[in-house]
């Protein structure tokens, strides 16, 4: 029976940590994270399901503090699954057939953090979700399988993350068993290609009102709810709509008609704001 080494998070990590026990892997160890009190959680517990099927579970240890654990353990595989932490080289190294992550794009587009919001701020018509080798540099190593999903125009992010989560969970399942039988076929990952970007703030949020339509558009679907969301000095918007009305104002930003909200952008275009909430 082949051993594995989890380091999870999100649903995610739920979900990949499954098909690995419904693949009868072994599992004696999980690593996950403490929910942090300031973040609102709204998605399933790598915690509970690990320690519901019995198995080893650490919360937010320093990697370098389990190296001798994971040693003795010997594991065969080191799988990290929407783990928030990068591992260290040496760790990656004690998986004696080979370190895999679940990485929430089609790499090597959008390598790093927070990879389905800034597809969507972006109007991205496509994304996916890969697993991939694991090496010294974030999203780097080479590409087991992937799984794209559509982004409407206006999908909020975390509709985009839901069939992210369901990719993931196909890549798994179609790609545990080649691995465990040692004949999975990599192919590179060409990062000169792709495109890296760092996490988001509360503060990316603000919204430029001299951007345009389609740019502040994308913007409050990357970050609404249960994301932080998008806001001005007047209000937090949460869903917007573009519209063809003719705006009454020459400045850009928000205004009231017939009791509904309204912004003028920086391209003459009008948003509709379909959900506010005024400060």
């Amino acid at each position: 029976m082949a051993k594995a080494v989890v380091f999870g998070y999100h649903d995610v990590g739920v979900r990949c940590l499954r098909v690995l026990l419904d693949a009868r892997v072994d599992v004696p160890l999980v690593v996950t994270h403490r929910d942090d009190p300031n973040e609102r959680i709204w998605f399933a517990s790598v915690a509970e399901l690990a320690r519901g099927k019995r198995i080893d579970t650490v919360l937010d240890p320093a990697p370098a503090a389990l190296l001798e654990r994971i040693a003795r353990l010997a594991p065969d595989f080191i799988f990290s699954f929407y783990y928030r932490r990068m591992l260290p080289s040496g760790l990656l190294a004690v998986a004696a057939r080979g370190a895999y992550n679940m990485h929430g794009s089609l790499l090597p587009k959008y390598r790093g953090r927070a990879p389905v919001n800034w597809a969507v701020l972006h109007g991205e018509t496509q994304t996916g979700a890969t697993l991939h080798e694991m090496v010294a540099k974030p999203d780097a190593g080479r590409i087991v399988d992937q799984e794209p999903v559509a982004i409407g125009e206006d999908d909020l992010a975390v509709d985009v993350f839901r069939r992210v989560t369901e990719a993931a969970e196909t890549v798994m399942r179609r790609s545990i068993g080649p691995l465990l039988a040692g004949r999975a076929r990599l192919r590179p990952n060409d990062i000169a290609s792709g495109s890296y970007y760092g996490g988001r703030r509360p503060e990316d949020g603000r919204i430029d009102w001299r951007k345009s339509a389609r740019e502040i558009h994308n913007l409050v679907r990357a970050v609404a709810p249960p994301y932080p969301g998008a806001f001005c000095d007047r209000l937090m918007v949460y869903r917007t709509q573009i519209s063809d009305r003719p705006a009454p104002a020459t400045t850009p930003g928000p205004f009231r008609e017939a009791g509904e909200w309204f912004a003028l952008c920086g391209d003459g275009k009008v948003l509709r704001l379909l959900e506010v909430q005024e400060k």
